[in-house]
């Protein structure tokens, strides 16, 4: 399958059938389709603007950057729109039927919203396109839009991760009938949407009182890509000029659960384009996660979340490799899960009394070097068993970056011992 030729998304979707039909289970949902669209859409990379999914197609490997957010974008708004559906999806035939009522929503979405993106419905002989046709030609469209600029991790962040406001509007689009007043409802919303970024910007990068060299060539090349009104465009570039208080942001009200977080990781990310993060940076962050309705620990989670994403995909973002340092992300990321699984220790100790497999390797561990197949084993089921946290069921844990040895280091104090004495 090549992305970048006609009949991509009809390929990838059969080929993904089965995964996007998973969606549709109760075993997939969480409580609120926002976590259970956060948990598919963060590990992606595409909130961040960066397509670092591992892909499982057996052609991925020739992908170019381009070519993998257009996958992603794809999959991401057909699960939004998967995470709303009533009940659980039975059959293939079922499947199909979901999944092109999807596109045709998909095509709508973007030629009223995005009318700039808006595509002919008929071929030059007369032939009407099928909404597979129409939805791939928009998707083509929509990413040729998003700027790759190479070399640069912060820029592509957030020219990309603009994308994601895409979906979140989509996720709100399904649930109208299409008709001008909402679209021009929807039109306006992106821009305010777009604005809102800018004013999280503006506020992270005077945290400390002084504007990087990197932070503003951030602005720069976001108002080159947000498509923004003259009006708004100076009004963007007035307020990173003098800065702005988390009081003065003042975002959309009624905002749901993961608008707030992609404001509150835009922030965070915004204060990581610089080589540090300050305490004034870091107590600027705790205000505006009050002021947006999180708490402290919804602060620490989404540190978490983005320290954990990059630890995980450190040599996919070489780019940001000049920013931060490894050894001190790594550090901090542990001593945050660590927290974390003090803080649930007994929920853990259930979880591995709970598994004979588990108990029966930590025990052979204690007197025994075990074998490198054993390690394997024993490293999946702690990993197992942290998910029992709620915080690890909404956060994607980096998978590659807990190898046996950081999850011991990261697990409670005689944490093996205690649960073998009780």
């Amino acid at each position: 399958m090549d992305p970048g030729s006609k009949g991509w998304l009809k390929e990838y979707l059969e080929f993904r059938q089965e995964l996007l039909q998973d969606i549709t289970t109760q075993r997939q949902k969480l409580s609120l389709p926002d976590h259970s669209l956060y948990r598919i859409v963060q590990p992606t990379g595409l909130m961040y603007g960066q397509p670092v999914s591992s892909f499982d197609h057996p052609d991925s490997a020739g992908w170019d950057e381009k070519d993998r957010m257009k996958v992603l974008l794809a999959e991401s708004l057909i699960s939004s729109s998967l995470l709303f559906h009533d009940k659980p999806i039975q059959s293939a035939d079922e499947m199909s039927a979901v999944t092109l009522k999807t596109l045709e929503s998909i095509t709508n979405f973007y030629a009223h919203v995005f009318p700039e993106l808006a595509t002919p419905t008929k071929t030059l002989f007369g032939r009407k396109k099928t909404s597979m046709e129409l939805a791939e030609r928009i998707l083509d469209r929509r990413i040729e839009h998003a700027r790759t600029v190479k070399g640069n991790f912060w820029v592509q962040f957030f020219h990309n991760s603009l994308l994601f406001l895409d979906i979140f509007i989509f996720g709100q689009w399904i649930h109208t009938n299409a008709d001008k007043i909402v679209a021009d409802f929807f039109k306006y919303e992106r821009e305010e949407l777009r604005t809102s970024v800018v004013r999280i910007m503006a506020a992270a990068a005077h945290a400390n009182h002084v504007v990087e060299f990197e932070e503003r060539k951030l602005l720069e090349y976001f108002l080159q890509t947000a498509n923004l009104s003259p009006e708004k465009k100076k009004e963007c570039q007035d307020i990173f000029e003098r800065g702005i208080s988390v009081e003065e942001i003042n975002l959309p009200t009624n905002n749901s659960w993961i608008l707030k977080k992609y404001f509150l990781e835009m922030a965070i990310l915004t204060i990581w384009a610089d080589k540090k993060v300050e305490q004034l940076e870091l107590d600027f962050l705790k205000r505006l996660a009050d002021s947006i309705g999180f708490s402290d620990d919804d602060l620490e989670n989404s540190m978490m979340a983005i320290e954990g994403f990059v630890l995980e995909h450190w040599d996919d973002l070489m780019y940001l490799q000049d920013k931060k340092d490894y050894e001190e992300v790594t550090k901090i990321f542990m001593q945050r899960m660590s927290r974390v699984t003090d803080k649930h220790r007994g929920r853990l100790m259930n979880e591995a009394k709970g598994s004979d497999e588990l108990m029966s390797l930590l025990t052979r561990a204690k007197s025994h070097e075990l074998s490198e197949d054993e390690k394997k084993k024993l490293r999946v089921l702690l990993i197992d068993m942290l998910k029992s946290i709620p915080t690890f069921v909404i956060i994607s844990l980096p998978q590659r970056f807990l190898t046996l040895p950081i999850l011991m280091q990261i697990l409670p104090k005689n944490f093996i011992s205690d649960t073998l004495n009780h």
